[in-house]
C-alpha cells in the first residue's frame, strides 16, 4: 500500500530542502573561491608594478633623409672611346656674362641634343635643401648601411674623400643601362663607406624632364637611378656650382635638388635663389661641425647666376659673395671646405684666377680648397697651412682621345678639430663610365707627375703629400 498523501508531500519537501541546501553551499564555495582568486591576482599585480613611475621622456631623432652602402670588384681594362674628334664647348661666361669659347673635355659623340638617359619614374615635387646631417652611418639615409654611429673620441681626425667631375649622360648612360647603375663605383671597394665624408662634383642635372639648353655643345641629362647608386656607393655630398647643372633649365635643377634630397646626398653651390645657392651644407662628424660651399667661375650665360629670387649657381667672377659666405661659415664650423669650378679645360697648370681665388678663399677662412672643371689633374699647393687641390680631373665621365683626361685621383684629407689637415693622393683611371684603381707602374708615374706639377711639395710613394 502507498503511504498517506500527507506523508509523501512531507518527504518531497524534505528532499527539496536538502537539495537547495547543497546548492547554496556549492554557491558559497564558488563565491569564496572566486574572491580568493581575485585577491591573489590583485596582490600579484601590485607586486609586479615598479616602485617608481616609468620615465615617459622620448628621445627624439632626426627624420630619415636618404641612403648609403657600397661594393668592390677586381681591376679590369678600361673601355676605350673610339671617337677621335673633339668639339669646342662655349660654356664659360665672361665677368659680364657674355659667353666665351671654352672646349669641354669629353668625347665628340656627346651630342648637344636633349638626351634622356635611364628608365622612367615619378617626377619629384620639391627641391628643399636637406638639414644638417649627423654622423656618417647615422644620418637617416634610406638604406642606412653606412655603418654604426661613430663612438670615436671627438679629438680624432675625420677622413674626407674628394673626387672630380661626375656625369651619367650619353655613352655613360648607355653603359649603365647595360651593366647596371652601380657599375661606375664597382671598383671602389669600401673606401667611401668607411670614411666620414665623400664629396664629388655632380656635373649633370638629374631629371626626366626639363628643356635642353640652347647654343651649348654638350647638354647633359642623367637618370635618378644614378643618384641612388651614387648614394649606395657612399657619397655624402656634391657640388652643383658648375657649367652643366642647368643644362635642363630650372625644371632640371629643381628635380636634381629633389632627387638629391630623396637619396640623402647633400649639396652646395646651387639653389632656388641667391641665398640658397651660397648657403653651406653642414655636417656633424666625430664632434666636429663641417661646412661645405661651392662656387663656379665657369658659367655659360649670366642668367645661370643665382641672384635674388632667381635660381642658379653660386658664381665667383666677383668673389665678394663667396668670401662673405666663407666668413659666415667660419663662425659656425670647425672645418670649412670649398669646392671650386674654375680654370681652363685640359690645362695642367692653374691660371692666375684660380690662384688668386684660392688664396682669397683661404684668407677668408677656408681650410680645404678642392677644384674642378679642367678635366685633367693639376697640382697641389700648401698655402698658409691649408691644402689647395687645383683640379681633381674627371671621375665618372665619358672618355676623350686626350690621354691626360684619363688620369684622376681620389684626394684624401684627414683633418683634426683644429682644422689641421693632411693630404694623400690615391691614383685612379677615369675609364669610360667607371673609376678604376691605378696599380704598380701606373700608380707610381701618376704620383711622380703630381709631384712635378706641385711647387714646394713632395709626394711620397704611398701618395702622402708633404710640404718641402
Amino acid at each position: 500500500m502507498y503511504p498517506p498523501r500527507s506523508q509523501r508531500s512531507s518527504e518531497k519537501k524534505k528532499v527539496r530542502r536538502t537539495r537547495n541546501t547543497k546548492i547554496r553551499i556549492v554557491n558559497v564555495i564558488l563565491i569564496v573561491a572566486i574572491g580568493l582568486i581575485g585577491l591573489y591576482y590583485l596582490l600579484n599585480t601590485r607586486e609586479q608594478q615598479p616602485s617608481q613611475p616609468a620615465n615617459s621622456e622620448v628621445v627624439q631623432q632626426e627624420p630619415p633623409s636618404g641612403a648609403d652602402d657600397k661594393g668592390g670588384n677586381a681591376l679590369s681594362q678600361p673601355e676605350s672611346d673610339a671617337d677621335s674628334a673633339e668639339a669646342p664647348d662655349k660654356d664659360a661666361a665672361s665677368v659680364d656674362g657674355k659667353p666665351k669659347a671654352e672646349p669641354d673635355a669629353v668625347d665628340s659623340s656627346e651630342s648637344g641634343t636633349d638626351e634622356t638617359s635611364g628608365a622612367g619614374g615619378d617626377k619629384p615635387t620639391t627641391g628643399t635643401k636637406p638639414a644638417t646631417t649627423t654622423e656618417k652611418g647615422n644620418s637617416g639615409k634610406i638604406d642606412g648601411n653606412k655603418g654604426t654611429p661613430s663612438t670615436s673620441d671627438s679629438s680624432k681626425d675625420v677622413t674626407i674623400h674628394f673626387v672630380g667631375d661626375i656625369q651619367f649622360s650619353g655613352k655613360v648612360a648607355e653603359l649603365l643601362e647595360k651593366n647596371g647603375y652601380d657599375y661606375p663605383f664597382a671598383k671602389l671597394g669600401s673606401m667611401f663607406q668607411n670614411d666620414d665624408l665623400t664629396i664629388g662634383n655632380l656635373e649633370t642635372p638629374v631629371t626626366h624632364g626639363g628643356t635642353g639648353a640652347a647654343d651649348k655643345t654638350y647638354v647633359y641629362k642623367s637618370s635618378p637611378k644614378a643618384l641612388q647608386a651614387m648614394s649606395a656607393a657612399g657619397f655624402d655630398a656634391v657640388n652643383l656650382a658648375n657649367n652643366h647643372i642647368l643644362d635642363q633649365g630650372v625644371e632640371g635643377l629643381v628635380d636634381t635638388l629633389t632627387y638629391l634630397n630623396d637619396y640623402g646626398i647633400a649639396h652646395a653651390g646651387a639653389g632656388m635663389n641667391g641665398t640658397e645657392a651660397y648657403e653651406p651644407a653642414y655636417f656633424e662628424r666625430k664632434g666636429m661641425k663641417i661646412a661645405l660651399l661651392g662656387f663656379s667661375r665657369v658659367v655659360p650665360v649670366a642668367s645661370w647666376k643665382a641672384d635674388g629670387n632667381r635660381a642658379g649657381v653660386a658664381e665667383a667672377y666677383d668673389s665678394t659673395r663667396a668670401i662673405a659666405a666663407i666668413q659666415s661659415a667660419r663662425k659656425k664650423a670647425d672645418l670649412v671646405i670649398v669646392v671650386a669650378h674654375w680654370g681652363e679645360e685640359r690645362a695642367s697648370t692653374p691660371n692666375a684666377d684660380q690662384t688668386r681665388l684660392a688664396h682669397e678663399f683661404v684668407d677668408a677662412g677656408a681650410d680645404l680648397i678642392i677644384g674642378g672643371h679642367p678635366h685633367v689633374l693639376q697640382g697641389l699647393e700648401y698655402y698658409k697651412g691649408k691644402w689647395i687641390a687645383y683640379s681633381t680631373g674627371n671621375f665618372i665621365f665619358t672618355k676623350s682621345t686626350n690621354e691626360e683626361t684619363w688620369k684622376t685621383a681620389v684626394f684624401q684629407a684627414r683633418c683634426s678639430r683644429e682644422a689641421v689637415c693632411s693630404m694623400k693622393v690615391i691614383p685612379y683611371e677615369a675609364a669610360l663610365g667607371q673609376a678604376v684603381p691605378m696599380l704598380d707602374e701606373a700608380n707610381r708615374l701618376l704620383l711622380e707627375q703630381m709631384a712635378k706639377m706641385s711647387s714646394g711639395i713632395r709626394v711620397n710613394a704611398d701618395g702622402t703629400v708633404v710640404p718641402n
